[in-house]
């Protein structure tokens, strides 16, 4: 265990779950689910017992330095690591690798984004522990794969190789190719083949299978973060990175690294996961009521209202009736009240 870190993606902006999340308060460092978490607090929480808090880091937009520290003050400072500016993914997994190697040369690293939701916890640590032992033992880099409940077009598939399991773990299994987000009409087609999985975004290697990848496929990026090794864990850090960081590449990971690396593997899982990318995904992760409404908040009353959201968990009360299907938001004196057939249209309204 004292080997295994866990990087947390906490730097998206979040603009789908306005009015509840603003570019200054991201949907990960909100309590949506109101369970009086918020969904940073609860990514963390499902790794404990698996990795130490100490080899817990946080990759996020300098902008979001204090709101991490003050919602997970246990985590070391130095295991803040602040983005000057966007990049995607592959440079800012670029840099932590390389900072945990310079700590920890044998660390087995599981990088996880911070705005998810799992219902079934003790599953979700099962797949976690099997994969980072597998990534542990070889120079495999291993993704989390949801079995599919619909056809989805807001997540990316794997296509998986199920006709031979690993030797080394029978949960795991060869990644044939990753596909894009599908339109309506393919993503039916995936989800009638057993061996199409959503792409949960979490990743699983050994710090040395990461960093070597990074060298091969993105010799720029890599060298980038390799030329401020006598930079790291100095006062001088934070100005290399806001320095040369800029400097990279916008790019995903996975156009970076994952589609092209050969030993690429997949967990097939099944732990009731969700990105909650938006206001409908969210309603269908919340208890609903007989009508199929979900509500977050203590003063809310419905009246003939059918498959809506209503969030709102100020101290105002709030009545709906006769909707069927919307989308009912109050934050901070903003009230949404949108179809949940037209909610893609929520980030152009602010």
């Amino acid at each position: 265990m004292k080997n295994n870190h866990l990087v947390i993606m906490a730097g998206g902006a979040g603009s789908r779950f306005w009015p509840l999340s603003s570019e200054e308060r991201p949907k990960q460092f909100l309590d949506v689910t109101g369970c009086g978490k918020t969904l940073l607090q609860l990514t963390t929480e499902r790794f404990e017992g698996i990795v130490p808090t100490e080899n817990i880091w946080v990759v996020t937009s300098a902008n979001y330095s204090d709101l991490v520290r003050e919602q997970l003050p246990q985590i070391p400072t130095d295991n803040i690591l602040l983005e000057p500016c966007r990049r995607n993914t592959a440079p800012c997994i670029c840099y932590v690798s390389w900072k945990i190697k310079k700590r920890d040369p044998r660390a087995n690293v599981i990088v996880a984004p911070s705005d998810h939701k799992v219902k079934d916890v003790k599953s979700f640590r099962k797949a976690i522990t099997e994969s980072l032992d597998f990534a542990a033992e070889t120079d495999s880099i291993v993704t989390l794969g949801m079995k599919p409940t619909h056809p989805e077009t807001g997540y990316g598939y794997i296509k998986a190789d199920l006709s031979c399991a690993s030797s080394l773990q029978h949960n795991i299994y060869r990644v044939d190719a990753f596909k894009e987000k599908p339109t309506l009409e393919v993503a039916t087609e995936y989800i009638k083949q057993s061996n199409y999985l959503w792409n949960s975004g979490i990743f699983l290697w050994n710090v040395s299978t990461i960093i070597n990848a990074f060298r091969v496929y993105q010799p720029e990026i890599s060298q980038v973060f390799e030329s401020m090794l006598p930079d790291y864990d100095t006062p001088k850090e934070q100005e290399s990175i806001d320095r040369l960081f800029p400097s990279c590449e916008n790019i995903s990971v996975d156009y970076a690294i994952l589609e092209k690396a050969e030993e690429i593997f997949v967990y097939p899982a099944d732990f009731g996961w969700s990105d909650l990318g938006s206001w409908s995904s969210l309603q269908q992760e919340l208890e609903q009521d007989k009508y199929g409404n979900a509500i977050v908040g203590t003063n809310i009353d419905l009246y003939d209202t059918h498959n809506c959201i209503v969030h709102a968990a100020g101290e105002k009360k709030v009545v709906v009736q006769g909707l069927d299907g919307y989308i009912v938001v109050e934050k901070d004196g903003v009230l949404l009240i949108c179809k949940m057939s037209e909610e893609q249209r929520i980030r152009t309204f602010h």
